[in-house]
């Protein structure tokens, strides 16, 4: 197979150097390039990685490099409708973070954009290539559980923000400024726009479709954000499932520009918990538990080496794998979109005090 040639763009996601290693390393791609948002970033990133051309601007990348077939939309949320208008007009498929927008009407225009052009677009939604979460799925395929009644997920990390600031402007994050609720001087784009697994992860793992949610908003453990930190989600699938989903910032962090051991209080800084609850019976899972554990360097405390390198594998395989065979992503823009529009409704909650149907 002809290996893919990739590039990056704006290299500001907290995801962004997770690709590092498998942009390199994997056969299947050919890394081209890089644009970078600002100086601060380009720096970074070439203290990170050599070899790689870096460009100011998406154009200019884009216009020295003819040759890009696809590209990883490593930016902030605002960015990805002017991203995907770029690339559709250019022929180029597309791997996005995790939230493509929370903006419906820009949602559906990066599915025409997408379908328009016969281009793949797949979401990052690294959670599906999890061996854990494969482990999970299979066990209720084969009925070991039985029917699935119950679902409870935590998604709980640290704040990106010092590291990733535009996590922290709700302009940047939700894409507009938008009061939580009435009395509340906090805007929407915080923890919840940053945690869409387990929203997804429940779709995924019924089968099922949300019915209704209801989510409520807690003080912030960060009082100087301008955004929501801590919430729970409580609600019903169409299948009957009832489900409770934690997606916090709840994990302390230090204050870190670049990210790295260290940057953690509690030594974990992600936990992503899930507990299926079935007739027959009950499975639990540490979806990011096998890692190593030290005391020492950097600060002389107890400290987390992560291990789970592999789930990005995966990831880029799939990518590779449907634009090369004409295949359309597990996580597409059309079937990610629910999820999207659920966590819409969490706000619209938050901001009404009451469920919302969907």
């Amino acid at each position: 197979m002809k290996p893919l040639k990739i590039a990056m763009m704006s290299m500001t996601h907290g995801h962004t150097r997770k690709y590092y290693q498998v942009l390199k390393e994997n056969p299947k791609l050919d890394w081209v390039a890089v644009s970078t948002a600002n100086e601060t970033v380009k720096e970074i990133f070439r203290n990170s990685v050599e070899g790689i051309p870096c460009y100011d601007s998406d154009e200019a990348m884009l216009d020295a490099h003819p040759e890009i077939e696809a590209v990883v939309l490593a930016s902030e949320n605002s960015e990805h409708i002017r991203q995907m208008r770029l690339c559709a007009a250019r022929g180029i498929h597309v791997l996005s973070m995790k939230v493509p927008t929370f903006d419906m009407d820009e949602y559906d225009e990066m599915i025409r954009l997408m379908e328009d052009a016969g281009l793949v677009c797949q979401i990052e939604l690294e959670m599906h290539y999890n061996p854990v979460i494969a482990r999970m799925k299979q066990l209720v395929a084969d009925g070991r559980i039985g029917k699935i009644n119950a679902f409870n997920a935590t998604n709980i990390t640290l704040s990106p923000v010092w590291a990733f600031p535009w996590q922290g402007v709700p302009e940047k994050s939700y894409g507009k400024r938008v009061p939580l609720k009435e009395g509340d001087p906090r805007f929407r784009g915080g923890a919840l726009c940053d945690h869409p697994h387990i929203f997804d992860m429940i779709r995924h793992m019924t089968g099922s479709e949300f019915d209704q949610v209801y989510a409520q908003v807690a003080p912030n453990i960060r009082p100087d954000l301008e955004e929501e930190d801590m919430l729970s989600v409580i609600g019903r699938m169409k299948d009957g499932t009832v489900f409770s989903l934690d997606p916090s910032w709840s994990k302390m962090e230090n204050r870190l520009p670049v990210p790295g051991p260290g940057w953690e209080v509690f030594p974990k800084r992600m936990e992503v918990n899930i507990t299926l609850h079935g007739d027959k019976g009950t499975v639990m899972a540490d979806c990011f538990g096998p890692n190593v554990y030290h005391s020492g360097l950097p600060n002389d405390r107890y400290t987390v080496q992560y291990t789970y390198f592999d789930e990005w594998v995966g990831l880029i395989d799939e990518f590779v794998d449907n634009i090369r065979g004409g295949k359309t992503p597990l996580i597409n823009l059309r079937w990610h979109r629910e999820t999207v529009r659920v966590m819409n409704a969490c706000y619209e909650s938050i901001a009404t005090g009451r469920p919302v149907k969907l």
